[in-house]
């Protein structure tokens, strides 16, 4: 399948009457063969103050330090996906982020484990959906900003 050189060649050295046809080709090639995106790498968490939501997210939830390059930013690990603490820099409100789910081998042990290190509880492990080869179990804490943290579990 030609790629998107092959497309701008046949654009720019195309006859007038056939440039609608060529622009819909080239806009095709272009946006199936390249540039798709692959996985999540880094989530942004818009907090409050950076130093309290690192001592919950590292020593709460058990996310590995990454690195901190200045008082309003820190960087974490959970597995392959970086998550980013930070102040508002122009986009983001506090306590109003996406919820993150993290995969657990044991809920009830992980919540319990959780909240005995000073998270607070939003919603207890509990089946959320039966499938055909396992069950979905979540639970729910709050990290100090507010923000929901959700536990989940395939149970099989």
């Amino acid at each position: 399948m030609p790629g998107v050189g092959f497309c701008l060649y046949l654009y720019v050295s195309c006859p007038a009457p056939l440039m609608p046809i060529v622009r819909q080709y080239a806009l095709t090639i272009a946006m199936n063969t390249e540039f798709k995106l692959s996985e999540i790498r880094q989530i942004a968490i818009t907090v409050s103050e950076v130093e309290t939501a690192l001592a919950f997210y590292r020593d709460v939830l058990g996310l590995t330090f990454l690195f901190r390059p200045s008082a309003n930013l820190a960087f974490l690990s959970a597995g392959n996906v970086r998550i980013m603490l930070s102040t508002p820099q122009g986009a983001g409100t506090v306590g109003h982020n996406s919820i993150l789910y993290f995969k657990v081998a044991d809920i009830a042990a992980t919540h319990a484990a959780i909240l005995g290190r000073g998270a607070k509880n939003e919603r207890n492990p509990q089946l959320a959906a039966k499938m055909p080869d396992h069950e979905l179990w979540t639970g729910f804490v709050r990290d100090p900003d507010g923000n929901l943290v959700g536990l989940m579990e395939e149970k099989r």
